[in-house]
């Protein structure tokens, strides 16, 4: 799912290798922090929450193209965020720099602090109001 929802940024960036990307995931998949999203029952995407010292990481969150566009990105992330909300967590996340799912980032609370050379914006949300 990973390598199916980044292609078109990863593309732009000049930076997509199919097998670059499902390492990556490989490489930072945490099975215990990791949720299947389903819609009707059906695999509709996947998303991490992962804990860590000063804040959690919102991580690998692909829902399946076919549905974007529904809700689901504003929806999964917000039920995520409430949790930390309620706990005073602070949650960080990249994104690839020009990529859509920034402006859904922002309507969440997020705000971009640094970029890095490979074109990821990191940002954080401290909660609602508190930005």
């Amino acid at each position: 799912m990973r390598a199916v929802v980044l292609r078109a940024d990863l593309e732009r960036l000049g930076r997509y290798d199919e097998r670059r990307v499902r390492q990556r995931l490989r490489d930072g998949f945490v099975p215990a922090h990791t949720w299947v999203i389903e819609v009707g029952g059906a695999f509709a995407g996947c998303v991490a929450l992962r804990p860590a010292e000063d804040a959690h990481g919102l991580e690998h969150f692909y829902p399946a193209p076919h549905l974007q566009g529904n809700g689901i990105g504003a929806a999964v992330p917000r039920g995520l965020l409430e949790r930390c909300d309620r706990d005073g967590v602070l949650v960080r996340l990249n994104v690839l720099r020009g990529s859509p799912a920034r402006r859904l980032y922002e309507r969440h609370g997020f705000t971009p602090d640094t970029e890095d050379p490979r074109g990821r914006l990191h940002g954080a949300r401290t909660g609602p109001g508190r930005m």
